[in-house]
C-alpha cells in the first residue's frame, strides 16, 4: 500500500508544493482546507496524475469536532495516516498596541490550537501502528521574534515547544517529531511585499535570496523519509543561513 501523508492548508503556498512533493514520491495525499475555492479540483488533478490518490477535506484545524470528522474521514477513505504535515497557519500582523483581542487570539487558535487538535486525532492511529512522522511547520519568527508579530511569533514559538515534549511523549513507538522554521520564501504571503523591501531582506540573508517552497518541501519530505530514521525533537531552519 502507498504511504499517506495529510497536509493541513495544503491548497496552496507552501503546504501545496508539499502536497506535490510527496506526490511525485508515490504518497496518497489527503489535504485539509478552510474555505472552498476554483483551485481546488486543479490540484487534485494535479496530483493524482502521479498514479497516487487524493482525498481533500474540509474544515476548520481550530475548530477540534472539525479535525476529529476530517481525520476520521481521511482513515475511512485511504485506511491510515503514515505521516502528519501541520501546515496550516494564518497571519494578521500588528504592533500590539494597535493589535486586537480577537487578531491574537484568531492567530493562537489557528496556528497552535490547530496543530494540537489536528495531532491530538492522528496519533491515536500511529499509536496503534506503532510507525509515524509527524512534521510541524514553525517560522524564523518563532525563534527571534518579529515587531509586529507578537501574535504570530507566540503561535510558531508555542509549536517548538509541542514538538520537542510530544517528540519525548512518543518516540518509545517509533513515531519521530520534528519541526521546520522557515525564513523568507516566495508566497502570496511574502508576495505582497514591495520589491525594495524584499532586496533588503535578502541583504540580510547570507544565501542572498528568498527560498522557494520546494526548498521548504525537500526538508518536509526527507524528515517523512527513512533517512531521517534517528531524528526527533529538532527543529530545521530552511532560512539560507539567517539564523544561526
Amino acid at each position: 500500500m502507498n504511504k499517506v501523508v495529510l497536509i493541513t492548508g495544503g491548497t496552496r503556498g507552501i503546504g501545496k508544493q508539499i502536497a506535490l512533493t510527496f506526490a511525485k514520491e508515490g504518497y496518497n495525499i489527503a489535504i485539509n482546507y478552510r474555505n472552498s475555492n476554483d483551485e481546488l479540483e486543479k490540484i487534485k488533478t494535479e496530483i493524482e496524475q502521479n498514479n497516487v490518490k487524493c482525498v481533500l477535506v474540509q474544515g476548520d484545524v481550530g475548530n477540534y469536532e472539525d479535525c476529529q470528522r476530517f481525520v476520521n474521514e481521511v482513515i475511512s477513505k485511504l485506511e491510515k495516516i503514515d505521516v502528519l504535515v501541520n501546515n496550516a497557519g494564518i497571519t494578521k500582523d500588528m504592533l500590539l498596541m494597535r493589535m486586537k483581542k480577537e487578531d491574537f487570539d484568531a492567530v493562537i487558535n489557528t496556528n497552535l490550537v490547530g496543530t494540537f487538535n489536528v495531532t491530538k486525532c492522528v496519533i491515536p492511529y500511529m499509536m496503534k501502528a506503532k510507525n509515524g512522522r509527524i512534521i510541524n511547520l514553525s517560522s524564523v519568527v518563532g525563534i527571534s521574534g518579529n515587531a509586529g508579530q507578537t501574535n504570530y511569533a507566540a503561535s510558531k514559538a508555542g509549536i517548538i515547544g509541542f514538538t520537542k515534549s510530544l517528540a519525548k511523549e512518543v518516540a518509545s513507538r517509533n513515531i519521530l517529531v520534528n519541526a521546520v522554521a522557515p525564513g523568507f520564501i516566495n508566497t502570496d504571503m511574502t508576495g505582497v511585499l514591495k520589491d525594495e523591501i524584499k532586496e533588503e531582506i535578502s541583504k540580510n540573508i547570507p544565501l542572498k535570496r528568498m527560498g522557494e517552497t520546494q526548498d521548504v518541501a525537500n526538508v518536509v519530505k526527507f524528515l517523512a523519509s527513512d533517512d531521517s530514521s534517528y531524528i526527533t525533537g529538532q527543529v530545521l531552519h530552511v532560512d539560507g543561513g539567517m539564523l544561526m
